[in-house]
């Protein structure tokens, strides 16, 4: 198969299931004041973000799965914009329910999300991952993409909580999902055709970008060039968080090659913002 701005497909079904699980047992021994610890997502504790992974999962499978058309961006609201307003305004609404009606409805809702992904053609087209690049994805990038944001918003609620780390398996498509960034986030990068561009997280893989006539493609391993235009590695937890925009040491990246491409590839965000 040849390299798409895309990449090669991802599979996160067998992590779905699992991941909460862990969530939900967390979450179930919890006290009223953990409940309201702040989290590193200004304004929100974690009841609010168990909320806000609430609302994802059921707006999921109301517009997927059954259907279900909703609200619309108001004229002239931004896309990051209006997801931020339905987001804040789910959330305050959910501040209402008390913590049991709050949990039941999170274990209702808890397996739905992996069925409704695991009746589908992964491989066909489905929503936009607008973070990844203009136009409908393939189904399976989708399907990543959900699985990321519920893993972030899991390791975020542990944060707050000073708890154990979530399962280190649990991790293992958070970089191979946020990688495909990269072609769009070098979408602006000229450079000659076969020029590459690599990206390593440490323990967690290596991926190369290539310079086509028509735009960036991706690819899975270090670049096949002894020169490559520019490379940045880093670990796994500073690079999840400079995909997200979240607080990052930026002293445990490590870049060579061109500092301008260097410095645009740093600006690659996974997230909606």
């Amino acid at each position: 198969m040849s390299p798409t701005r895309w990449g090669p497909p991802i599979d996160v079904l067998p992590y779905f299931s699992k991941e909460e699980q862990s969530l939900m047992t967390l979450l179930g021994a919890l006290t009223e004041e953990d409940w309201e610890r702040p989290t590193m997502c200004a304004g929100w504790t974690v009841k609010d973000i168990a909320a806000h992974l609430l609302g994802d999962k059921a707006g999921r499978l109301s517009r997927s799965r059954d259907g279900h058309t909703a609200e619309a961006p108001r004229p002239g609201e931004s896309f990051a914009r209006f997801i931020d307003r339905i987001n804040e305004e789910w959330v305050v609404a959910c501040r209402r329910l008390s913590t049991d009606v709050l949990l039941t409805m999170m274990y209702e809702l808890m397996g739905q999300t992996t069925e409704h992904w695991a009746k589908l053609d992964l491989d066909a087209d489905g929503e936009p991952v607008s973070w990844a690049g203009d136009g409908p994805a393939p189904r399976w990038l989708d399907a990543a993409r959900d699985y990321s944001e519920f893993w972030v918003h899991h390791v975020q609620i542990r944060e707050a909580l000073e708890h154990t780390p979530l399962e280190a398996e649990y991790a293992e498509p958070i970089a191979d999902t946020f990688v495909r960034a990269l072609p769009h986030t070098l979408r602006a990068v000229e450079a000659r055709v076969g020029k590459q561009v690599g990206y390593t997280v440490t323990g967690a893989g290596k991926w190369h970008a290539r310079r086509e006539r028509d735009g960036w493609v991706l690819d899975r391993g270090a670049p096949p060039s002894r020169t490559p235009l520019a490379t940045v590695t880093t670990d796994l937890d500073t690079f999840w968080r400079l995909c997200t925009r979240s607080a990052a040491d930026v002293g445990r990246v490590r870049t060579t090659g061109d500092e301008n491409v260097c410095a645009q590839v740093l600006t690659m965000t996974s997230i909606i913002v």
